[in-house]
């Protein structure tokens, strides 16, 4: 069953019988929360890596799961395109909540999610004071920081989201040009170095806060421009960070995303913590548009041997215009 095929009765029958298996059943509400390896699924099962591999490849043939190649690495989730995707929440939705086996899955899952979690602050912590030498080691981010001026088309009074701010560099270079810039990050040690440069700077209308990107400590429709600059190679749920964004945009505000286009440097898993090998524009656009927001323009920054991708998106407004805005002009980076 191909993500575009229409469930009919014969591919519902045989995405029940796929799934009417127990380990199957437990993939399915796994991966219902979580993209996860072959290898954090044969850690939170208990199961062989052939056994666990083979149920999976059942899953995806029966059109339940989504495999997503990446590198030397393969993600599974249940893919939002995939015809089966209802039938695997109406099925997981219907699983005991108390149920001894799947609870001490989803521990080893939050232990996962923990261990993934330690592993990429340690990382950030060890190098906050030299963050923007290796952001800088594969593209210009003058360029970068262009192209994302470039793209934001600026409002009057308007407020501005700097999401996983890191040493606050881009507020540095944007905040100028609102009336209020907020910057968030997780790293204590990285908010330290933001908070030195912005002061250095001489930056008074911006401010930085500790926050969780899946769940911002700001009101709904409270800015007008958010951005998640490098921030989703790190992300376990890049979806859910979109969709956290969103939720803060004003109607007609924009949301701005910087990462890399798909690549093969594996090494960046392992000394850089990246989590994800870049981002293919189908998938950016695909998780903006589940988001509410209205895919625009992207552009491309080819870099060696890393290129950088930039897209823009806005979030969908009624068709009045809002009282007060004034007309929209690019801000010019510095």
């Amino acid at each position: 069953m191909t993500t575009e095929a229409a469930l009919n009765l014969d591919t519902l029958m045989a995405a029940l019988r796929a799934a009417a298996e127990p380990t199957r059943l437990r993939l399915l509400a796994l991966c219902g929360q979580a993209e996860l390896t072959v290898t954090e699924l044969t850690q939170i099962l208990g199961q062989s890596q052939p056994r666990v591999s083979r149920h999976l490849k059942l899953l995806c043939e029966a059109g339940l799961l989504e495999r997503v190649p990446e590198g030397t690495w393969a993600f599974y989730r249940v893919g939002e395109r995939l015809s089966g995707a209802p039938l695997v929440r109406a099925v997981t939705a219907l699983l005991p909540s108390g149920d001894a086996t799947l609870s001490r899955d989803a521990e080893r899952l939050t232990a996962v999610k923990r261990a993934r979690a330690e592993a990429a602050e340690a990382y950030f912590r060890v190098n906050a004071p030299r963050w923007s030498q290796i952001r800088s080691l594969y593209v210009d981010e003058q360029q970068v920081e262009a192209a994302v001026a470039g793209l934001i088309a600026q409002r009057q009074g308007a407020d501005l989201l700097d999401i996983g701010t890191g040493t606050g560099r881009l507020l540095e270079v944007l905040a100028p040009h609102f009336e209020r810039a907020i910057g968030v990050d997780l790293s204590r040690e990285m908010l330290a170095v933001a908070r030195t440069n912005l002061e250095r700077a001489g930056i008074r209308n911006a401010q930085v806060r500790q926050a969780d990107m899946y769940n911002l400590p700001l009101p709904a429709q409270s800015f007008d421009v958010a951005i998640v600059h490098q921030v989703l190679h790190y992300a376990d749920e890049p979806a859910k960070a979109i969709n956290e964004a969103a939720r803060v945009l004003r109607p007609g505000g924009q949301l701005i995303v910087v990462d890399f286009a798909p690549h093969d440097l594996e090494f960046l898993r392992k000394d850089h913590a990246h989590r994800r090998l870049g981002f293919s524009d189908a998938e950016v656009r695909q998780w903006c548009s589940a988001a509410g927001l209205e895919p625009g323009q992207m552009v491309a920054l080819p870099g060696q041997p890393l290129t950088v991708n930039v897209w823009r998106t806005e979030r969908r407004a009624a068709a009045t215009a809002t009282p007060g805005v004034s007309p929209v002009k690019k801000i010019v980076a510095a």
